[in-house]
């Protein structure tokens, strides 16, 4: 068990909508459920492609969410402005919460790290990337590395790149890059074998609908949860259809901590918190008013709680004795009574 709650971090990517101030109304939403920090993503539409009309840079039609688009057109559509990482990094320092990114290309480590970006993530796509991978590990701030689509040669490759550019303190997600996911291909299962492969905290980054996946993660030690957020879905969006609103990442919040807080230990065998209800057991009792002499009958004891008479499995040896001395109702059974 980790020795703190999920880290709970709200993913904008492109839900802002286009918009700015929308974008601050998702940090202030972020940190007005409890999220841990607010992640945005660092790029433009020409460092991540180029804006060619062919069926290679083009979505299978099929796409559930962004079918026959072109990526130039999506990635223009939702890029996170430049200009706006200082106003979103600010309103997220004033609001008590982290602010970082995924870059995309060393100009995006660049800028991220004149905002002084606290920690940076690499992206599924990314993760292969391993010069960018060692450019954001070089500058010493904690690296997360999400690994949708990757074999594990290729998520170790990327750990030690990460290592041998300086990297001190990584975490590794375990995600799958679909959009939305169904559940059945999360494999929440892997994350205790990504655990023991890379010696390494696990999170994860999840893309199915609601809460319920990333609550089992917790169960398996997932130890960061990322989800997209959006104001309302109900707004459209590139992402809306598999974000949660505001009143679901707070849920996510006060959940996660509590499926962290049950894990507990291997310990069999009764709790402090049950202390109390092992005083109300069933034990043998005197329920009807007796005198010496009177024989033992299934009218004048009975099994019922609480405790403190012989234990339940003893009424066949005792039926049939006979009482040694008057005794009240409500008085426990024990051997010298019979």
């Amino acid at each position: 068990m980790s020795n703190s709650k999920p880290y709970i971090v709200a993913e904008m990517s492109g839900n802002h909508n286009g918009s700015l101030d929308r974008a601050l109304q998702l940090v202030d939403a972020a940190a007005d459920a409890g999220a841990d920090a607010i992640k945005i993503q660092t790029y433009t539409a020409d460092t991540l492609t180029v804006d060619v009309k062919h069926p290679r840079f083009q979505l299978s039609k099929g796409h559930e969410l962004w079918g026959g688009e072109y990526l130039y057109d999506l990635y223009t559509r939702a890029h996170t402005p430049w200009d706006w990482h200082g106003p979103i990094f600010d309103r997220a320092r004033e609001r008590g919460i982290a602010a970082f990114s995924s870059p995309f290309d060393p100009t995006a480590v660049d800028l991220l790290e004149k905002l002084d970006a606290p920690m940076y993530k690499i992206a599924s796509s990314e993760i292969t990337d391993l010069p960018l991978i060692r450019l954001a590990a070089s500058t010493g701030k904690p690296i997360i590395i999400s690994t949708g689509m990757a074999n594990l040669r290729e998520i170790t490759s990327a750990v030690d790149a990460a290592k041998g550019a300086g990297a001190t303190d990584i975490t590794v997600l375990s995600c799958t890059a679909s959009y939305p996911t169904p559940p059945e291909f999360t494999n929440l299962r892997r994350i205790p074998v990504l655990a023991e492969a890379l010696q390494l905290p696990i999170g994860l980054s999840d893309h199915t609908l609601g809460i319920g996946v990333p609550i089992a993660a917790v169960a398996f030690g997932a130890v960061l949860i990322e989800k997209h957020v959006t104001l309302s879905r109900s707004d459209g969006g590139v992402d809306s259809a598999f974000s949660l609103e505001p009143a679901e990442l707070a849920a996510l919040v006060v959940e996660s901590e509590r499926a962290w807080q049950s894990l507990g230990t291997t310990s069999i065998g009764p709790t402090d918190a049950e202390k109390e209800g092992l005083r109300f057991r069933r034990s043998l009792y005197v329920v009807k008013d007796v005198v010496a002499g009177e024989p033992v009958t299934a009218e004048n004891v009975r099994s019922i709680r609480p405790t403190g008479g012989l234990e339940p499995d003893a009424i066949g040896t005792v039926l049939g004795r006979v009482f040694q001395s008057d005794a009240a109702k409500g008085t426990p059974l024990t051997w010298d009574l019979v």
